[in-house]
């Protein structure tokens, strides 16, 4: 089994960095075109989930971990918050915290195993997901 970990700053701007990592990670894991969609929208899902604080901004990070094997990976997207640099600019990035569990439920639905933790002293929140071919 490979590991591999992903530190990512806060700025939504970088999302599409990790969309990209995670694609070639599934097609690496021997994933179709369809499975690495599905996990690469999960992961999406979950980054915005974990980073967006609602109207206190973003997370100024947040890490990917991964272990990948032949057909299998599992994701967790945890939150390394230590304050919220990145102040939301649009109303609809405002609302988010309403749209948060409109996204678990899309993860819920793509990948095999989802699981939610929130930290209680300091509130940081981390999804793990598995998906299984």
């Amino acid at each position: 089994m490979d590991n591999l970990k992903i530190e990512v700053p806060g700025k939504p701007a970088y999302l599409s960095a990790v969309r990209l990592a995670i694609s070639s990670i599934a097609a690496t894991a021997g994933f179709d075109l369809d499975a690495a969609e599905d996990i690469k929208t999960a992961v999406t899902e979950a980054c915005k989930n974990v980073s967006c604080h609602g109207t206190e901004g973003f997370s100024d990070k947040y890490e990917v971990d991964l272990s990948v094997d032949e057909g299998h990976m599992e994701i967790t997207v945890k939150d390394d918050c230590e304050r919220h640099l990145y102040e939301k600019m649009s109303e609809h990035c405002q609302r988010c915290p309403e749209d948060c569990d409109l996204g678990l439920m899309v993860i819920r639905s793509l990948m095999s195993d989802v699981s939610v933790m929130r930290a209680e002293q300091t509130g940081q929140k981390s999804i793990t997901m598995v998906k299984e071919l």
